[in-house]
């Protein structure tokens, strides 16, 4: 098998994935003090859940119409609660316990990102001060910011989704009016996607009481986000440069950097768990109350999916990307022939935007054209990693002409298709 490429590229390309052993268990673990950790979620779900999406989506249990052709779910499957959808329509093709309020770990930083992505350009720079780091919480997954040293929200966002740092959201955090305001703007978000299952209390996912979210909201969370081209870059980013300290040298001030790599165990790889074809993103979690949580999204054969994963109950490494890796396995065999039994819904915004008149033809010029979410153009990516890598393969996600007339009319807009432009696609190496 190849070695390992060192690359640290701002690029939507993808490096070649390979099959490496590190062990990122201290820094995926933040697990809380007692004094301070949320209680213990019930073994059991709710006899009432939330109805957003499909009255099935409310039920106890698995929700699945199986029929003639449509393959059964995986037997061994173990996740307190788990979704399977369709990135693009926004059909969920199976869920179980799918507005379960748990805890969500870091798989919370896809709000956060979703958040705070547009408000700050990548070529910021910002000093760390003392008061930027304070309040991270015990034992937290860091990516190694230091104070009075320099970083570009681009090395801050790196931290974020591939370390999956804490410091990194604190700093961010800090540059958007500070901890408190941030999650003021997080729940504002969360509510406008109709993320009713969500109550933020950290921007970074650390245990806290009442910090809630549902398999459900962290699909809708990933979703909106990969609407956005940097999000996509991010997320998909197997390996990266960060900065280090500065040192003196013979008088002189001298920086250097270490490379990171995304504890997505499903896009890095690792022991005994290969890459799985076709990943491309988004973000994993793991603390002591969420146990480990993990949304993915994957694409085979021009189908999007979009998986999440919380808290599966078998004790063993890797669990939740081996049950994730299961139900990809499942949704790509069984889209196209089973039934869904509920949607992701829209948000609030998109919903009153293709409401006003004249917003269905612009909107739908816009998509036509290839515009991200955010406005900006999203120009198709196919090529090669530039070192000679021998996977990872960046296509565009195209939607056609025909089928926008096809299905042309507000509820398009609304809830039907969200194109997914310059998604990098991902192919597991095996050689």
């Amino acid at each position: 098998m190849p070695a390992p490429k060192k690359t640290a590229k701002r690029s939507l390309l993808v490096v070649s994935a390979t099959f490496l052993s590190f062990s990122f268990t201290s820094f995926l673990t933040f697990a809380a003090p007692a004094a301070l950790a949320a209680p213990k979620p019930s073994a059991t779900p709710p006899a009432t859940m939330s109805t957003v999406g499909g009255a099935r989506l409310g039920q106890a249990g698995t929700q699945v119409s199986l029929s003639a052709g449509v393959p059964v779910l995986p037997k061994d499957l173990t996740a307190r609660s788990w979704i399977v959808s369709d990135a693009e329509s926004g059909e969920v093709l199976a869920a179980h316990n799918a507005h379960w309020r748990l805890a969500p770990a870091s798989t919370l930083k896809m709000l956060f990102a979703d958040t705070l992505l547009p408000r700050f350009p990548g070529s910021t720079k910002h000093k760390v001060v003392q008061s930027d780091l304070a309040g991270i919480g015990a034992g937290s997954s860091m990516v190694g910011i230091k104070e009075n040293e320099t970083y570009t929200v681009h090395d801050l966002w790196l931290g974020v989704f591939l370390r999956s740092g804490n410091d990194a959201v604190h700093v961010l955090s800090a540059m958007n009016d500070g901890v408190e305001q941030t999650v003021k703007d997080m729940q504002a978000h969360a509510d406008d996607l109709q993320a009713l299952d969500t109550h933020v209390v950290s921007p970074d996912g650390y245990d806290a009481e009442g910090q809630v979210s549902s398999a459900y909201d962290l699909t809708l969370f990933a979703r909106s986000g990969l609407q956005k081209k940097d999000f996509r870059a991010y997320c998909s980013t197997v390996r990266a440069k960060f900065p280090g300290e500065t040192t003196k040298k013979k008088g002189k001030s001298v920086r250097g950097s270490f490379e990171i790599q995304n504890t997505n165990r499903l896009l890095s790889g690792d022991v005994g768990l290969p890459v799985y074809q076709g990943i491309a993103g988004v973000k994993n979690g793991n603390t002591t109350n969420a146990g480990a949580t993990f949304t993915g999204v994957a694409e085979r054969n021009g189908k999007v999916l979009l998986v999440t994963v919380m808290n599966p109950e078998k004790n063993e490494h890797n669990e939740v990307y081996k049950e994730t890796a299961k139900l990809f396995d499942w949704g790509f065999q069984a889209a196209g022939k089973v039934q869904p039994v509920g949607e992701l819904v829209a948000p609030k915004s998109a919903a009153a935007a293709s409401a006003r008149p004249g917003a269905t033809a612009s909107a739908k010029a816009g998509q036509a054209g290839g515009t991200d979410a955010g406005g900006s153009s999203a120009k198709p990516v196919a090529s090669a990693t530039s070192d000679g890598g021998s996977s990872g393969v960046g296509i565009a996600l195209a939607i056609t002409g025909g089928l926008l007339v096809l299905l042309a009319g507000a509820a398009f807009l609304v809830n039907r298709r969200w194109p997914l432009p310059d998604l990098v696609r991902r192919r597991s190496s095996r050689q």
